[in-house]
């Protein structure tokens, strides 16, 4: 058997059929459920450009969703996906209908009451996600265009995170945390230089790069080579500087209830002298 069968028409882009080997699922496809009616018979062939929700929990859901979207929002989301996925060459989990519906349903929603959603974490989820960010850049562009609305900027960031969240199997809410950790690293770091790292900057680039290693080499639980002779040279030649990356393994560490590697230390070290340096440069 190589096609599915029609049981209901949610709109004419998604419809519930029953599939020959995941029996009742969820298909969305841009124009699907146009001029269908229930025990009609898809070809599995035509599937390429429709995706197929699996998932028991993520059928349910998407269900009690569709009711409350724009039909064309659902197609243009749709074809978004199938941009992050032929870009990005990998599998996307399937929850990424659900969350990136819901989340730019929402959105249009705060639009159209004026209702304004800052996200904090704009620079630092460009600078730790690039490819994902350039991919919701375009999804935003998309959408603006094909539905007239003007989102503003901060949601290419909530975006780029649904779409890294997707592409990597990683929590929302452990994507925002790391986020957020990050750019509390990065106040602290300004703080005790009494010094704003510019963000377009090659400066912060290299900061947010590296604090992103380390927290993701933390996570992994992946041990760093221990070097006494640069950790020994660097508590000599840059006692401020080490002691500020000592207490951003101690904050890392709290955060997250891992231990952070000594060695961890002395490479922070090295960047935050760079941006001290650089601080003195420019006030000379």
């Amino acid at each position: 058997m190589s096609s599915i069968t029609v049981a209901k028409v949610l709109n004419n882009n998604v419809i519930i059929a029953d599939h020959p080997q995941y029996a009742e699922v969820v298909v969305i496809g841009k124009g699907i459920g146009f001029n269908r009616k229930s025990r009609d018979q898809i070809n599995l062939s035509a599937v390429e450009k429709m995706f197929i929700l699996r998932d028991q929990q993520e059928q349910e859901q998407y269900k009690e969703l569709v009711p409350q979207v724009d039909e064309k929002l659902i197609e243009i989301i749709q074809e978004i996906v199938l941009y992050i996925m032929q870009r990005s060459r990998q599998p996307v989990n399937e929850h990424i209908h659900i969350a990136l519906t819901d989340h730019i349903s929402f959105a249009m929603r705060r639009y159209e009451q004026d209702v304004a959603l800052h996200n904090p974490f704009l620079y630092e989820t460009k600078e730790i996600y690039p490819e994902e960010y350039a991919m919701a850049e375009y999804a935003i562009a998309k959408i603006n265009k094909a539905m007239g609305v003007t989102m503003p900027v901060d949601e290419i960031g909530f975006v780029a995170l649904h779409i890294h969240s997707a592409l990597s199997n990683s929590s929302i809410s452990e994507l925002k945390q790391h986020s957020q950790l990050i750019g509390d690293l990065v106040n602290l770091v300004e703080i005790s230089l009494e010094y704003r790292v510019p963000r377009d900057s090659l400066d912060y680039s290299r900061l947010v790069t590296h604090l992103r290693f380390v927290l993701e080499r933390l996570r992994r639980g992946e041990a760093v080579k221990e070097t006494s002779s640069l950790d020994s040279l660097m508590k000599r030649e840059y006692p401020e500087m080490y002691a500020l990356a000592w207490k951003l393994t101690k904050v890392m560490e709290r955060r997250m209830h891992l231990t952070v590697y000594p060695a961890e230390v002395s490479y922070l070290t090295v960047h935050l002298q760079r941006l001290a340096q650089k601080k003195e440069d420019e006030a000379g």
